[in-house]
Parts: structure tokens; C-alpha cells; sequence
């Protein structure tokens, strides 16, 4: 969540609270105040999303990500941690909650006028911008705990409000604190509010944030700092909904207090709101109300307020009956066996999995921001590429095992932010049967049975899901990472009819090369120039490792969930390297970095994939785009307007179904500045769950103009937007992709 202003009010207005600590020295402390025997180290919860911003710190996020380079810088972190005697657990974002789907949008929305600034950037100047529109790379949020867990850390995904069930941890285990960037642990009443955006990794020393000597500051029992919490607004109560309340507060401040300490707006607020909050309680019998009587609320609202209270409220604590959770039952529990359910959720608690649980337990699934150029009418945005594919994980989730009589058919919500999609519904997704070669296995033989035979339908089940069973026969023979990116450009292909020979070379040569560079080789690669085109190639590659993801988990795990990490098979800076040199037309060998193995393999990947896509009816085209190193103003035709046949007035695309979102407001106050800041902090590219509101955290370029592809902006569709109501269907020129292999 997050407390409006209560952040900033501590650090400019309540210096005493703010303390300077020493983690190394505070994690000796509490081992000394141990007297159990055979104790575990000091324990530090971890915010995962929130520290996303501040682990990324590699030279290149626009490319798609240096992800080895990034998988360095974790493990350094860690073991800053781990050699002064910390255990760290991690948790990280695994559902949004409804009741905060709104603000979940607000923000995406928010991203979306980053996204674009970053792509007029890179089509301006031909360059990476400068941290002031840093975004993480796509999918950082989805593959940060299996890199966390590769290093041997204890990882959890929540199930419900991670900030919940992070404070819930801390207190319960007696852990030395929270290592965060969220002002909603100052009013959980558990360990101590650690600031990671303070942390100084060298020295481990960061600063804490005391409840009680807040308490003391404003005048409130630390019981009653959740109600402050709610009045000030949060991602459940919204600053909106009790602004009347504030401002009656503030009016009673000003008036009681003439020359207040506190100058600053912001202190005026949370002061003179702790003192409506400290004269609520007049009675005994008041102090055990969530929200006092004498608060005069409509009743809606004052619901409203308790429900915001209530999730403040820890487990072991004064719990009212109102704010008893029950347990809900899963979305699609009559299409699938209860053991199915269990390992679900054990699954997704040890983030040992992914999509699975979102589908199956709450039948919805999210995924945040991505690089994508709102302006460039040639590329579908991810969401529609991968929706194919998607369909039939939940095909094989939800309809394995039926006969297809099934009288009321699932449907799966779809929360997926890209451009043209307003977010005001959720797209309505249906299932689509996966056809497997043998008579209607249950999707518990495929999970938990056991032999040659099932290892094979796995395998069959998942690269059916990408349209191309055939691949089979590579299983063995070829590295489970290049089989992945292989399976993984195929369908892109047959999905993305303007993908050319040179973006299949440039896909296949940087997979086939990473497997011989280290991470220093990697960061070294120099980029005489940024094409946006490659920008957002690079992102929907890392959104479809995602996908991969999700259909091994649904399809029983036939590969190792370490062949399908980024680390393995994509790196930002080499395939931009690549895809220039692809493009200017550079000889095969050179693209291969003169080694005949890599070129010998790449030429053996690069016919399978041709053969495969020749079957179904793509033949792939030559179509060279070099782009220009230097910006320049051109008149010229493009490249897509001389041989597409579209009218250079751009005609009707996929993008007219709903209207644009995003940008930035101007005129903003103290509080939407802060909440900018937030949004672009929590940038995830989560990926739903994939991110907190953008994960917590939680790019796009080139448009075919084959002269001048990072100047000339392509003109902008005509003609009426499509308003359906959330139906997001594809406009005539851009026809639904088809289902793979079918």
C-alpha cells in the first residue's frame, strides 16, 4: 500500500524518528539477547519489489536488460548480508488484490507517459535516455526471485497483500526488522521499518523508522495509527474519498493552532489529522471500535474506513470479528482435483512457479508496463502476441482431462497494460483446448505421474502450446536454454507477420552467442546508437521467456525452470549488437563472432526454424532495416509505406480499439508528485502479479522506416477508436493471430 505523505512527514518534519542503524551491529545485538541454544542468524524480511530499483544498476535497461551482469549484482548483495551473520527472506508481490485494482491501473497509466517520453528519446537522440526516465527492464519482477533462489535464498510469493504477509512474517519469526520502501510498515505494529533507499551496501548502515517515537511526535498510540493511515489515504481508502475529513481537520488545526511548528503543508496535514484521530476515542466502549461513532461517516464510507483498518491488523493481534479473513474458495476448483489446488499454492508460495496459481486459484492475470512505442503501428503489442498461447495454458489448466461438454466454459480476466488499452475492464479470455497425442490425459497425470512415456506428453503438452510439437525430437540433443529460445522465436514468427529474416538472425545469433561470453564481455559490448525498434524486440522476447515460464509450469515442468531464465539465453546490449549488425547486412560469420561451432549451430537453428514455419504457411522475408546512426529530418517514403501497401496516412490498426492512456499532468500538488515518484519506483515491468502496481518496484523504439528508423515518427491512424468495452479485438488490418498449430 502506502500512507500518503506519511513518508516524506518523517523524513522533513520528524528528524527523531528517523534514526541512522547499523545492521551488522544490530544483528549482533539480538544474537546477544538470544539465550535459546542452537538460535538461526538475525533474520532481515526483504521487500523484493521495492528493492528491484535500487539491484538493477547495470549500464543498459532499455535493451531488455543485461541480465547476468545482474545476476552478479544480487549475488554481491546477498553476500554483503550473509558474511555478517543475516538471514534474509525475501517476498515478493504474487496477486493484486481487487480492492486495489484501481490504484494498480492509476499507476500503469502513469508509466505509460514515462514509456513514451522514453521512446521520443531514443527516436530523437538515438540513445539510451538518463536515470530521469529509468525504467526496469520488462519481466524484471518474474525472474528476481528464481535468481534469488539460484543463490540459495529462502523466496515466498505472496497469496494475498505482500506488505501484509511481510509484516505478518517479521512479527511472528521475531525478526530484527523490515528492509523496505513503504510507509505502510511504519503503521504495522511489527519489527522495525528498514529503508533500502537509505541502505549503503558497503557499510550495511541504513536508516530506521521508529513508530514510536513517531507516536510521540504526533500524539497517537501505535494502535492507532492504522485509522491515521486510512484518513491520509492509501491504495485501499483514497486520498479522495476522505478529503472533506482533512479538511475539516486541517480547519480545526489552523484554528487551535495560529502559528503552527510545522510550515510545510505536509507536516500541517498529518499533524492536524493525528489530532482528529487522538479525540475520537471519548469512551471505553469507543476504544474498541474500528472507527469511532463520533467520526461522523456515511455508512458506505465508514465501511469503507473498517475495511482499510482491518488490514492493518497482524495475526496473534486484538482482531475484531470484522476483520477475520476466511479462506475463498479457488476460482476453478470443479475443473480441476484438490491436489492439483494444493501443489498450486505450495507452488506459488515458494515461487516455485508462475501464472498457474493467478489462473487457476483467482482467475485473473496481470502483467505491468511494458517497453513498447505507442507510436509504432508495425509491432503488436506483447499482450496480443502471446494471447495465442495463453489461451491454451489455460486450455490445458482447465479443459485437460473434459470431454469438451463442459455447459459453463472458464474464462480467464486479463489485466494486460499496453498501448490502446484503456484498462477499464478486464479483457474476457477463454481457453482453448490443447490437442495432445493421446486420448484426453487428466491434468493430474500430467503433474504427478511418473515415467518415459508422461516425461514425453510434458514435453509434447508445452511445445504445443508454441506451435511447434516437432521440436521434440531436439529435446537432448541441443542445451534446454537454446531448445527454449528456439520453441520461443518460432512462435514469434508465426505470430508476428513483420518479423523479417534479419530480426530471426539477430534473435537466434545473440542465444547462440551468449553461451560463450561472460558477464564482463557482455558489459563491455559498445552501441554506436539505440534503435527503438530493437528496443521493443528485446522487451516482447523477455515477456515471451515469461510465457515460456508459465506453460512449463502448466504443462508439468518437462524443462528445468533454470533453462527458461534471461541469464541463459537473452542479454539487452548483445542483441542490439546483433540486430544492428543483422541489419546492415553483416556476413554470418561476423554475426557469430567468427567461431565455426556457434555459426555451425546457429545455421542448424535457424533451417529448423524455417522448415517449421514453412509448414504453416510463413515463409520469412529479407527485409534489411539499417538504421541511421544520426537523427535527420527526411520526407522520404518509409520502408513499410513503399512495399506494405498502406497508405502513408497510417489507415486503421490494432491500436484504435480504446483510447490512449498514460502522460503526465501538469500542475501537480505535493501528493501526485510523490505518487509519480512511487509509480515510477514500482515500474516491473509486474509482470502481475508480474508487478506491484508496477510490481512495486516494478521500453520501445523503431518504426520500419527503413531510411531514418530513430527520427521519422510514423503518422499517426485516422479514423474512429473502437469502443467495446474491454473486448480489445484486433482491427481489420491487424487480424487475431491464430492459436499455434491450429
Amino acid at each position: 500500500m502506502g500512507v500518503k505523505g506519511l513518508q516524506y512527514f518523517m523524513d522533513r518534519c520528524c528528524p527523531e524518528a528517523c534514526v541512522t542503524v547499523n545492521l551488522r551491529e544490530m544483528a549482533r545485538q539480538q544474537q546477544a539477547s538470544t539465550t535459546a541454544p542452537h538460535t538461526s542468524n538475525p533474520t532481515l524480511v526483504v521487500d523484493g519489489m521495492a528493492c528491484l530499483r535500487h539491484w538493477y544498476s547495470c549500464k543498459d535497461w532499455a535493451c531488455g536488460g543485461q541480465w547476468r551482469e545482474y545476476l552478479d549484482i544480487l549475488k554481491r548483495w546477498v553476500e554483503a548480508f550473509t558474511s555478517a551473520g543475516i538471514r534474509l527472506v525475501f517476498f515478493f508481490d504474487g496477486v493484486v488484490e481487487e480492492q486495489k485494482r484501481q490504484e494498480w491501473v492509476k499507476r500503469r497509466r502513469r508509466v505509460n507517459g514515462v514509456i513514451s517520453k522514453i521512446f521520443r528519446h531514443i527516436k530523437e537522440l538515438g540513445d539510451q535516455p538518463g536515470r530521469e526516465l529509468f525504467c526496469l527492464p520488462s519481466g524484471l519482477a518474474t525472474f528476481t526471485p528464481f535468481a534469488l533462489r539460484s543463490l540459495g535464498q529462502e523466496v515466498f510469493c505472496s497469496v494475498r497483500e505482500a506488505d501484509y504477509e511481510i509484516a505478518s512474517y517479521a512479527r511472528q519469526h521475531g525478526s530484527m526488522g523490515i528492509l523496505g520502501e513503504d510507509s505502510d510498515f511504519i503503521i504495522y505494529d511489527s519489527a522495525p521499518y528498514l529503508s533500502v533507499a537509505k541502505l549503503r551496501i558497503n557499510s550495511l548502515t541504513t536508516v530506521m523508522y521508529d513508530r514510536q517515537r513517531l507516536c510521540q511526535t504526533i500524539g497517537l498510540a501505535v494502535t492507532q495509527l492504522p485509522l491515521l493511515a486510512c484518513l491520509l489515504g492509501n491504495d485501499v481508502v483514497s486520498e479522495e474519498k476522505m478529503r472533506d475529513v482533512r479538511n475539516n481537520a486541517m480547519a480545526a488545526y489552523r484554528k487551535n493552532s495560529p502559528a503552527p511548528h510545522y510550515g510545510a503543508p505536509q507536516g500541517q496535514v498529518v499533524l492536524a489529522v493525528s489530532q482528529l484521530v487522538s479525540s475520537l476515542w471519548s469512551t471505553e466502549d469507543e476504544e474498541t471500535e474500528l472507527v469511532p461513532q463520533s467520526l461522523n461517516l456515511s455508512a458506505p464510507r465508514r465501511e469503507l474506513l473498517k475495511k482499510g483498518v482491518c488490514l492493518y491488523t497482524l495475526p496473534g493481534q486484538k482482531r475484531p470479528e470484522l476483520c477475520e479473513i476466511s479462506s475463498l474458495p479457488s476460482a476453478f476448483e470443479k475443473y480441476v482435483s484438490p491436489e492439483i489446488l494444493k501443489a498450486c499454492r505450495e507452488k506459488h508460495a515458494a515461487a516455485e512457479g508462475f501464472m498457474v496459481y493467478t489462473v487457476l486459484c483467482v482467475g485473473v492475470t496481470e502483467c505491468s508496463n511494458t517497453l513498447e512505442d505507442e507510436e509504432d503501428t508495425e509491432l503488436v503489442p506483447q499482450a496480443l502476441v502471446y494471447k495465442p498461447c495463453r489461451q491454451l495454458i489455460y486450455g490445458l489448466l482447465l479443459l485437460l482431462g473434459h470431454d469438451g461438454r463442459i455447459v459453463d466454459p472458464p474464462a480467464i480476466r486479463e489485466w494486460f497494460v499496453f498501448p490502446g488499452n484503456p484498462l477499464k475492464e478486464p479483457d474476457i479470455v477463454h481457453p482453448l483446448p490443447v490437442s495432445l497425442p493421446c486420448d484426453q490425459p487428466s491434468l493430474d497425470l500430467l503433474w504427478f505421474s511418473t515415467g518415459p512415456d508422461v516425461s514425453a506428453l510434458r514435453l509434447t503438452a508445452f511445445l504445443t502450446i508454441f506451435g511447434c510439437p516437432e521440436f521434440s525430437e531436439l529435446y537432448g540433443v541441443i542445451e534446454d536454454a537454446l531448445l527454449a529460445a528456439l520453441c520461443l522465436v518460432t512462435y514469434l514468427v508465426l505470430q508476428v507477420q513483420t518479423l523479417s529474416l534479419e530480426d530471426v538472425d539477430s534473435y537466434l545469433s545473440q542465444a547462440v552467442c551468449l553461451r560463450l561470453k561472460s558477464s564482463q564481455e557482455l558489459q563491455q559490448i559498445e552501441l554506436p546508437f539505440f534503435s527503438s525498434r530493437a528496443v521493443q524486440l528485446g522487451s516482447l522476447y523477455v515477456r515471451g521467456l515469461s510465457h515460456l515460464l508459465g506453460a512449463n509450469c502448466a504443462s508439468g515442468c518437462p524443462l528445468p525452470s533454470a533453462a527458461l531464465m534471461p541469464w541463459h539465453s537473452f542479454d539487452g546490449r548483445l542483441f542490439h549488437s546483433k540486430y544492428l549488425l543483422a541489419h546492415s547486412g553483416t556476413e554470418k560469420a561476423e554475426l557469430l563472432d567468427h567461431d565455426s561451432s556457434s555459426l555451425s549451430l546457429f545455421l542448424q537453428l535457424r533451417e529448423k526454424l524455417t522448415e517449421t514455419c514453412s509448414k504453416r504457411g510463413r515463409v520469412l522475408q529479407s527485409r534489411p532495416n539499417a538504421p541511421q546512426s544520426r537523427p535527420k529530418t527526411t520526407t522520404q517514403t518509409g520502408y513499410r509505406d513503399r512495399h506494405s501497401g498502406w497508405a502513408p496516412s497510417g489507415g486503421t490498426c490494432w491500436r484504435e480499439r480504446g483510447e490512449t492512456t498514460g502522460g503526465h499532468r501538469r500542475g501537480r500538488g505535493w501528493r501526485e508528485r510523490e505518487e509519480e515518484t512511487e509509480a515510477q519506483r514500482e515500474y516491473e515491468s509486474t509482470d502481475g502479479p508480474w508487478a506491484r502496481g508496477g510490481h512495486r518496484g516494478g521500453g520501445r523504439p523503431d518504426h520500419h522506416d527503413r531510411g531514418n528508423q530513430n527520427t521519422r515518427r510514423p503518422p499517426k491512424p485516422r479514423g474512429r477508436a473502437y469502443n467495446n468495452r474491454g473486448k480489445y479485438q484486433l482491427a481489420p488490418r491487424w487480424p487475431q493471430p491464430p492459436a499455434p498449430g491450429m
